[in-house]
């Protein structure tokens, strides 16, 4: 991730790198500033909510005066007017006891908030009590509930007095914890600014240095250019922004007047050294000559030459002999020409049928060749030179020292998409540990002293070219019981490349 944001920025241009550094700071401070705002604004709601409830302590307290005074006024005057007082004011010191509520202030004051509320429905019920009798013509009994209400009166007082002075108490230690509060979020907001303050500083030395320092560096190499030091090098620019474009430009045009002069230099340096070197060329000239000589006896002369040699034969009426030098000649051809392309099946096995018959016509007919051939697979194509390298194997390492008879058996088949191209013989056979080197890239014994006569194409480079054709790993198994048991050369390509 940081790695792409770097990238962003050394292609970004100056204006929108000079833009950010300017942005970024100021939206800092500005969230800042807002955090601030709105932490202060609610720093002074809870501290306005801290007397809420001393208040309506208060208003309950005022709310009972009232309430006793119109009880008092009515029982005194029996007026209609003192009596729509008192119901008032029982209304609403009933709506005072709604609002109280004390429950996040602890224990011990919600079980005083409870206690008023139990002594004030006492007192309203005995209130009522005293209403009812002084409508009655009660005398007695007013009177007497009266004095009960007064009584009950003074306590519920000296209760919300009590409660009151401890809320009171709560409530102040509540505002000097949020007072700290406002001033420790005060000295932090300042603390945060302090510092966007000082990276800002540093992002804008930063910025400022970094295109500063590549145009410094800059009008240093082009005064020494213009004092003919031609020999200046730059440092690497590999932002996209219009310093570095310009720094790559000046770089590019340095680069191409010292290319230029060592033209010259190289131009003068030629002509001056012409006539020296005038007859070290010409005996290279016949050396050249004479090269180009040589390479003209290329294969087609041994082609040619047998060619030449099987009409002779075929004068002379030695049919064996003219199929020998024909079978030779196609079987060097094939070498020379497919040596580095793909051929179909059918040509990798003729090729083999005439190496196994130049080999029998030289060893008077030592090795029994059969073959087992699908036809549905004879055009699929592969790579050239498979086949004969594992049949020259097989003779040489497996049965040419062997005293009984020599058998080489080829099959092709296809079978589950794949083709698959065999090679046995009842040779010598192999060990495991032959076959695993071989399998690794050692490939012993692919050629000695005693067998020069080899393509030398080997084992190895064949599963190379196979794994490279068929972009597979496994194209070949090797298959040997052991000592004199014979060996079994599987290859495997998919039907369709």
């Amino acid at each position: 991730m940081a790695g792409v944001i770097r990238k962003k920025w050394d292609n970004s241009s100056v204006r929108t790198k000079l833009t950010t550094a300017f942005i970024i700071p100021i939206t800092l401070m500005f969230a800042v500033n807002i955090y601030m705002y709105i932490g202060v604004n609610t720093m002074i709601e809870r501290v306005d909510e801290v007397y809420i409830a001393n208040i309506s302590l208060n208003d309950l307290s005022n709310d009972l005066v009232f309430l006793q005074n119109s009880m008092k006024e009515y029982l005194e005057s029996k007026g209609s007017n003192a009596l729509n007082d008192y119901y008032k004011a029982d209304q609403e010191f009933r709506d005072g006891l709604e609002l109280l509520d004390l429950k996040s202030s602890g224990t011990a004051v919600y079980a005083m908030q409870e206690n008023i509320k139990h002594q004030s429905e006492n007192y309203l019920q005995v209130a009522a009590e005293t209403i009812t009798a002084k409508r009655g013509r009660n005398v007695e009994k007013y009177k007497a509930t009266y004095e009960e209400s007064v009584q009950l009166y003074t306590d519920l007082q000296t209760c919300i007095n009590a409660l009151n002075n401890e809320q009171f108490k709560k409530n102040t230690s509540d505002y000097n914890v949020l007072l700290s509060s406002l001033r420790y979020m005060e000295i932090i907001t300042m603390v945060i600014l302090f510092f966007i303050g000082v990276v800002n500083i540093i992002v804008v030395i930063l910025i400022t240095k970094s295109m500063t320092y590549p145009l410094i560096d800059l009008s240093r190499a082009a005064n020494e250019v213009a004092a003919g030091n031609f020999d200046v090098e730059l440092e690497r620019m590999d932002s996209r922004d219009e310093i570095g474009i310009v720094s790559r430009a000046f770089t590019q045009m340095l680069q191409s007047i010292q290319r230029y002069i060592a033209e010259i230099k190289e131009s003068v340096l030629r002509e001056s050294m012409l006539k020296e070197h005038e007859l070290v060329m010409e005996n290279r000239m016949k050396e050249v000559q004479l090269k180009s000589l040589q390479a003209q006896i290329n294969p087609h002369f041994l082609f040619n030459t047998l060619n030449a040699g099987e009409q002779l034969a075929m004068i002379e009426g030695a049919e064996k002999t003219t199929e020998f030098i024909e079978n030779m000649a196609d079987f060097f051809r094939y070498n020379i020409k497919k040596i580095n392309n793909d051929s179909s099946i059918a040509e990798e096995i003729s090729l083999v049928d005439k190496y196994i018959y130049i080999l029998n016509v030289r060893f008077t007919g030592e090795i029994r060749y059969s073959k087992d051939i699908d036809e549905d697979v004879t055009e699929i194509r592969v790579p050239s030179m498979i086949l004969q390298p594992i049949v020259e194997n097989a003779v040489n390492h497996g049965i040419r020292d062997i005293e009984r008879e020599g058998h080489i058996d080829l099959k092709a088949y296809k079978d589950n998409g794949y083709v698959f191209l065999s090679i046995s013989d009842n040779g010598t056979g192999m060990s495991s540990e032959q076959i695993e080197k071989i399998m690794s890239g050692e490939s012993p014994g692919e050629s000695s002293p005693e067998h020069t006569e080899s393509n030398g194409i080997g084992l190895q480079n064949v599963i190379e070219r196979l794994q490279i054709f068929t972009g597979q790993k496994d194209v070949m198994e090797i298959f040997s019981e052991g000592k004199d048991k014979g060996t079994r050369f599987v290859i495997k390509v998919p039907l369709h490349v």
